[in-house]
């Protein structure tokens, strides 16, 4: 990827590797001027393409300044994406889909706001279908950018049964969709504490998708069986599949959930323990979708983001408020997503509902669209940064200032007390609804408890699902009806599931004094025994009365489900009697006994709660004698294991007949299939839970010698507690005071110490939660000392500076002092002195620079502290600042403005001293002071002199240096404009009228008339048509001193109070006659030429008739459409010729014409055509037009076959290509087009050879022409070459044909032969198509070889050789006789044998020299350029090859101009050889 420059963007040039420089050089030399460059935006997500290698000075690619950001919005909603973009040339934007397209304008509709240059997609109406990845294209000409967002449709749906739907919907496509009946009836038989290990085997990993489906599993075993009329026994029956048994690590709970997703408080977290019980037996899997579409769904804004305006330099500040907390937001700016740091704040309230972010240092950079998006909603809002307007010098930094949004301000913290208000509410309007219809269920089961308890309990569950939805949210400012719903399934299928299985039965009341009775599983019963029931159902129990009834200061208890012979998990049959307790089967069977104790026991069953509430309240949620009965076991199961064992498989068998009873009940919902009671209900005891806490001690860190209090609330206001520090018991003293109002218990400590740091702990009745209180000392002020620090220090430019601000805190403290946030150290100006209880900044002879912001940081283990003051450094003010504004400018006066000075010194300006100096002379002259304000009026002026003003501002602390103006002149003529030519309004014999329009630049003062010109035709003399001082007041004029039949021109002048102006330019030339007739209509109008894109018509001109029409000065081109009925005019002005070519016409579309003839009379009427004409060239014969085409073409197999053919042709022709009288095949591709025709076969083959003809045929005639195509090889050798005598002085050749001779008929065969006593082959015969070929003249006693060959259109084959023939000679023995040679000295002296030339060289391309040089022994070659030697010039290549001497120059420049010397020495002599180099442009 190529390397950006670090600083890209408009107007600057961007720098590749050398590499690249490298690649665009080849590009520039071989003709390719595109490479195409992609590389990554700044901005996140954005693609850019550059066409260019190397951009032009001052323009740039496209890019993204705001990317659009994803959307996720409801069904039926407004869709919205923005984008900003730049470039220059300024980029085309355009939107498109993935998946579909954009082009209903009523749907997509693309905008563009000019005020902050965004470009805009509006989606309306949105659905499912415009689900899709939307693309944002930006182009000019010298690349593209390309970035992407997504939008996201959440359905709109509020009815809790299409949550349940969705759910479960979702639930089944997550599903493993396990298929090995192994691995099922593995579960089937395993013990529950085994389904983990058999999941690991199998490779499972949905461990809640398989407890579901076993359990679905299970119910159709136990269905099938019951069908048998068997009840099955099998020992893990009474084991129930749930999430909270198997996966111990993924423990559900919702008060967790909720607790941490949507920040509820600590009331609100008591409240839920009703939710917590009631929803355990639910599918936790669902309930988390629930809760996550709780959290998304229903979060909105109370007060969304708004824009805000911040000055350079500044902070802003932007606030929103959710209906629902949330621990946070996602904070987006310009398309990429925030974080806290240093140039982001993000901030949280308490209560989790208000949320801010914070921009420090606010720059251009940082202006942009900023966004705050809460689960699926979002809001947005501008940051506008101006320009820094204060005047201060640069050097100066202005305290920082927050800026926040504009308008009514509205409290946030009085907003959302309110809606904490509303959401609590509706929480316990929810609590209430669910306590009201289980109430309502509990007694309509108490009346039909004999005859469907089953029945009535899913009907309690129907209509509690029913009325809890329908009957809550109807606060619109708090939770939203969607969240109502999910709440309301989850309370009613709990209530439905209690009702489905078993009877209910309502004891009565506390308030009545009667102990309530019931059978609920995991109970104890009188005697202390535990009834038999599941360990995991014991969290299971809920007493809905406990929670709503603790608000009313009563108590009520419920009595739980009765147990049945269809309920896996309770007894069969309770029978009570004097002392003992004892349980039967249905055959009379006693299954369990115990004995009753004197004296009951309270027992209660905690909830399961999660790890963090412990921690956080640390409750006791049992007495210690329960805790001792918990922990007891049955004493008859201990001693009798196979009386237990009998129990156990009873209750298997008791949960398969349920189960398979449900079913029936599911199926039919008229008949119940109950079976009766066999004996009485078994008493138990439901014992009040007392006093718990509803809100616990939270963790303090105090300030050592200030207060700090621990609160915690009960749930009853008669309770009293003790407090306790570190296991020691707590009394009110002069450093505790103990508090109690109602329920809320209170611990103030006064005046901490660190003595006071420990555990604290509060109990009452058994209860007791702890907290931590940690005493802290850091770093503080005192407030008369802050205070007075805070007061800005003033000094004079020179002087000194002291800061000293006193503090306290634990030691060691870090002392640090800043100066507009820059850390100050000791130095030459800078003293800073560090105590144990103060510290002292000395800034010593301050500049007016310094000016600005002065910190104190402290900072110990404990924390830190910052104190901020301003340090203000008074000097004299800067000159005023020009350039001075000229307000008027008369002959009476100059008056003009300036502006104050960038810079006070710190001191506002009270005068401004004013000097005045005329233009010309050199002295000055003070016109005095005025007050502090910047403008002055200067009415001593002489009309049309020139003046120069020198200003100077003056302070308390001194008087600024001067600014001078410009000249300024007194009394500037300005002449009026020029005036549009005038128009002839009418023309007669005697009188011409006029009429004209008034100058656009009058001057700057009214006109006070016009002057009138004419000007005879060929004259160059213009004379006025009114006197001078008869100005023409208005802007028409009737010109009478005319001649009758000359021709005239008229131009007007405006003038004002200056003078006479420009003059407008001429009118049109118009006779002084009396008006014309119209003339007559053209006649012989036709049309001469027609073409696919023009036509030419011509006409004769009309006939003057003196009196009825007079003569035609012009025409008038009117055409239309056959299929439209208005004209249009082609041309507008008239035309004086007889003849026109119309242009821009369709290609085979039809036309009217007509002419229209017009003079000064008007115009005359229509001359139309009697017929259409049809926009096409006249009908033209095909003929070819390349007189070159070849008939016949042979191309190498492999290669392409190409041929093409032109020829003319009107209208345009059909175009048909055969192969030997048949259509060619598919694998050739024709390519027509107008005026030609290409046939293209890219890979030919032997079977493409034919002859290929073409068909061109129009209304005119047609013409063909062929070409035999030859699709062949090289061919292959001959066979086997015998050779033979039949004729003395004659060989007979023969040979065995080539494999390619069947193939190609056009293969012939060459012969050549060898003599013995010559060296060369001679052809001896050529192209013969047989295998044999006689060859004459065969000398005996020589030998021969013969080669024959195989020949076609693309070449000739390797040779075949034959056997030797003959028999050679004997050789006597040759003797040469070799003379004897002389020594012969070849040295000589150095000469050019061909010298160097002139040379003339374009800039910048290459020059080669070169001469012939000999010389024995071998010169030396030396090159000189003006008498300089280039041996040692690396710039030059130099060259010498065997006496020829070159050199190059690479780059031909205006520097290489000059005379060129080559000398060649040696020890002989020396010679030269010059030349002239001329470079030319």
């Amino acid at each position: 990827m190529w390397k950006r420059a670090k600083n890209s963007g408009p107007g600057v040039r961007q720098n590749f590797s050398l590499v690249h420089r490298y690649i665009q050089h080849f590009n520039e030399v071989s003709g390719n001027k595109s490479a195409l460059i992609r590389r990554r935006s700044k901005t996140p997500g954005v693609m850019i393409t550059q066409y260019e290698v190397s951009l032009p000075e001052g323009k740039s690619t496209p890019d993204f300044q705001s990317a659009p950001v994803p959307v996720t919005i409801k069904e039926g909603k407004l869709a919205v994406f923005k984008a900003m973009v730049r470039g220059d040339p300024k980029p085309e934007v355009s939107w498109r889909r993935a998946k579909g397209n954009i082009s209903d304008k009523d749907k997509y509709q693309t905008k563009y706001e000019k005020s902050t240059g965004e470009y805009i997609l509006e989606i309306h109406k949105v659905s499912a279908a415009d689900t899709d990845t939307y693309k944002c294209c930006a182009v000019n000409e010298y690349g593209k950018a390309v970035c992407t967002a997504t939008l996201s449709v959440a359905d709109a749906s509020t009815n809790p049964s299409d949550f349940r739907k969705l759910l479960r919907k979702s639930k089944a496509e997550q599903a493993d969709g396990e298929t090995d009946e192994t691995f099922w009836d593995a579960m089937l038989d395993a013990d529950t504490r085994d389904y983990e290990r058999i999941c690991s085997e199998f490779g499972v990993t949905d461990l809640y998708m398989v407890l579901k489906k076993l359990e679905e599993k299970k119910r159709q075993r136990m269905e099938n069986k019951c069908k048998d009329g068997a009840i099955p026994s099998d020992e893990n029956s009474t084991e129930k599949h749930n999430v909270n048994g198997v996966a111990r690590t993924k423990d559900f709970s919702i008060k967790s959930v909720l607790q941490e997703n949507t920040g509820l408080t600590q009331l609100d977290v008591e409240k839920l323990d009703l939710l917590q019980t009631a929803l355990n037996q639910a599918d936790s899997e669902e309930i988390k979708l629930l809760l996550t579409e709780f959290k998304l769904s229903n979060v909105d804004f109370v007060v969304k983001i708004q824009e805000i305006k911040a000055q350079e330099r500044e902070d802003a500040l932007f606030e929103c408020l959710l209906t629902h907390p949330l621990p946070s937001i996602t904070w987006m700016g310009k398309g990429s997503t925030l974080e806290d740091g240093e140039k982001y704040s993000i901030t949280v309230s308490d209560h989790k509902l208000i949320h801010r972010l914070l921009i420090k240092d606010c720059m251009q950079l940082d202006k942009g669209i900023y966004s705050a998006v809460a689960g699926i909603t979002s809001c947005n809002a501008w940051l506008v940064v101006e320009a820094d307007s204060d005047p201060t010098p640069a050097c100066k930094k202005k305290p920082r200032r927050t800026a926040v949004a504009g308008g009514a301000q509205i409290d946030l913290d009085k907003v959302a007390k309110e809606q904490q208000m509303k959401n609590q509410e509706e929480m316990e309007k929810i609590l209430a609804a669910v306590k009201e219809k289980y109430d309502e269920g509990q007694l309509k089961g108490q009346s039909r408890s004999t005859n469907g308890g089953r029945d009535a309990g899913r009907d309690i569950g129907r209509d509690a699902e029913i009325n809890a939805v329908t009957g809550l949210g109807k606060n619109a400012g708090a939770v939203k009806d969607k969240v109502d719903a999910a709440k309301a399934i989850a309370l009613s299928e709990q209530t439905g599931s209690k009702g489905s299985k078993g009877k209910a039965k309502k004891n009565n009341s506390r308030r009545d004094g009667k102990a309530s009775k019931s059978n609920v599983p995991g109970s104890v019963t009188k005697t202390g025994a535990m009834v038999d029931g599941p360990e995991n159902e014991k969290s299971d129990q809920v007493d809905f009365d406990k929670v709503t009834d603790a608000d009313e200061g009563e108590y009520s208890e419920e009595s739980g489900d009765v147990s049945e012979s269809n309920d896996n998990s309770r007894l069969k049959n309770g029978q009570e009697s004097e002392g003992r307790i004892e349980v039967t089967d249905p055959d009379g069977n006693i299954v369990k006994s115990s004995r009753r104790s004197e004296q009951t026991k309270k027992v209660h069953w905690k909830h399961q709660t999660s790890e963090r509430e412990r921690d956080q309240n640390e409750q006791a949620s049992d007495y210690e004698e329960s805790d001792s009965d918990d922990n007891e076991e049955p004493t008859d199961e201990v001693k009798n294991p196979d009386l237990a064992k009998q129990r156990q498989q009873q209750a298997k068998a008791d949960n398969e007949l349920s189960e398979c009873e449900e079913m029936d009940d599911a199926t039919d919902s008229v008949k119940s299939k109950r079976r009766k009671r066999q004996g009485p209900l078994i008493e138990d005891l439901v014992i009040d839970p007392g006093v718990h806490f509803i809100c616990g001690l939270s963790d303090v860190s105090a300030i050592i010698s200030e207060n700090a209090e621990l609160t915690c609330k009960l749930s009853s206001g008669d309770c009293d507690g003790a407090w306790f520090r570190d296991g020691k018991k707590i009394s009110p003293d002069d450093n505790f005071i103990i508090t109690k109002d109602g329920a809320i218990h209170k611990l103030m400590i006064i005046r901490c110490t660190e003595e006071h740091s420990g555990k604290y702990r509060f109990e009452a009745d058994g209860r007791k939660t702890e907290a931590m209180i940690n005493v802290k000392d850091p770093p503080r002020f005192d407030c008369e000392d802050l205070s007075a620090f805070t007061e800005p220090v003033i000094v004079k430019v020179g002087h000194n500076a002291i800061f000293k601000l006193h503090f306290v805190g634990h030691e060691p403290i870090k002392i640090q002092w800043y100066r507009e946030g820059d850390e100050l150290h000791d130095d030459s100006n800078t003293k800073i002195e560090r105590f144990a209880s103060h510290s002292r900044l000395l800034l010593s002879r301050c500049q007016r620079k310094e000016t600005g912001e002065i910190k104190i940081k402290l900072k110990n283990e404990h924390g830190f502290t910052e104190a901020i003051s301003q340090l203000i450094v008074l000097d004299k003010p800067s000159s005023p600042l020009g350039p001075a504004e000229v307000v008027e400018s008369s002959p009476t006066c100059i008056e003009f403005r300036w502006r104050p000075p960038k810079d006070d010194g710190g001191s506002p300006v009270i005068n401004y001293i004013i000097e005045r100096q005329q233009v010309g002379r050199n002295t000055w002259k003070k016109r005095g002071e005025i007050p502090g304000v910047p403008s002055f009026r200067d009415i001593d002026v002489e009309h049309g002199r020139k003046y120069c003003y020198r200003i100077r501002a003056v302070t308390a602390e001194g008087t600024s240096e001067v600014m001078e103006t410009d000249d300024m002149q007194a009394g500037t003529l300005a002449f009026p404009g020029p005036p549009a030519p005038p128009k002839v309004v009418s023309a007669y014999d005697d009188c011409i009228n006029l009429c004209w329009t008034s100058p656009i630049n009058t001057g700057g003062s009214r006109i006070l008339g016009y002057i009138l010109e004419k000007r005879k035709k060929g004259s160059n003399l213009w004379t006025v048509v009114n006197a001078v001082d008869g100005l023409i007041k208005e802007k028409k004029y009737g010109v009478k001193d005319v001649v009758a039949g000359m021709e005239y021109e008229f131009r007007v002048t405006a003038i004002n109070l200056s003078g006479p102006g420009e003059s407008s330019n001429p009118s049109e030339f118009v006779f002084a006659r009396d008006p014309k007739q119209p003339p007559g209509k053209v006649t012989g109008l036709k049309v001469t030429e027609t073409s696919y894109t023009h036509l030419v018509l011509t006409w004769t001109k009309p006939e003057e008739k003196p009196g009825i029409q007079d003569e035609a000065k012009g025409y008038f081109v009117e055409i239309r459409q056959a299929d439209c009925i208005e004209w249009s005019r082609c041309i507008s002005i008239p035309i004086i010729m007889t003849s026109f070519s119309v242009k821009g016409l369709k290609s085979m579309e039809m036309y009217w014409v007509r002419v229209i003839a017009i003079n000064d009379g008007g115009e005359s009427a229509p001359e139309e055509l009697a017929n259409y004409v049809l926009a096409m060239p006249s009908p033209v014969r095909p003929k070819f037009t390349n007189h070159k085409m070849k008939s016949f073409v042979v191309v190498r197999a492999g290669n392409s076959v190409r041929i093409t053919v032109h020829f003319e042709a009107s209208p345009r022709p059909t175009i048909v290509w055969l192969k030997d009288n048949v259509p060619v095949a598919k694998r050739a591709t024709i390519s027509n087009s107008d005026g030609s025709s290409q046939l293209l076969i890219p890979s030919s083959e032997r079977s493409d050879s034919g002859i290929y003809s073409i068909l061109v045929k129009n209304l005119a005639g047609q013409e063909t022409f062929s070409t035999e195509v030859r699709v062949t090889d090289d061919p292959k050798p001959p066979g086997l070459v015998e050779l033979e005598e039949n004729v003395p002085g004659t060989v007979t050749v023969m040979w065995e044909p080539s494999p390619d001779e069947k193939r190609d008929d056009r293969l012939h065969y060459t012969v050549s032969k060898l003599d013995s006593t010559k060296n060369t082959w001679t052809t001896v015969a050529d192209r013969l198509f047989n295998n044999k070929v006689t060859v004459c003249n065969i000398m005996h006693g020589r030998e021969y070889h013969f080669r024959v060959y195989a020949k076609n259109d693309i070449g000739i084959s390797a040779h075949s050789e034959s056997p030797t023939w003959g028999m050679e000679k004997k050789k006597q023995k040759f003797v040469v006789n070799i003379a004897t040679m002389k020594d012969c000295d070849l040295r000589c002296a150095p000469t050019f044998i061909v010298p160097l030339k002139l040379r003339t060289a374009p800039k910048g391309y290459e020059c080669y020299m070169s001469c012939a040089v000999k010389g024995d022994p071998t010169p030396r070659i030396t090159w000189y350029r003006n008498h300089i030697s280039l041996n040692t010039n690396t710039n030059y290549y130099i060259s010498n090859t065997c006496g020829v001497c070159s050199m190059l120059i690479l780059r031909v420049g205006p520097k290489d101009v000059g005379e060129y010397t080559i000398t060649a020495e040696n020890n002989l002599g020396r010679a030269e050889s010059s030349t002239i180099l001329s470079v030319r442009e």
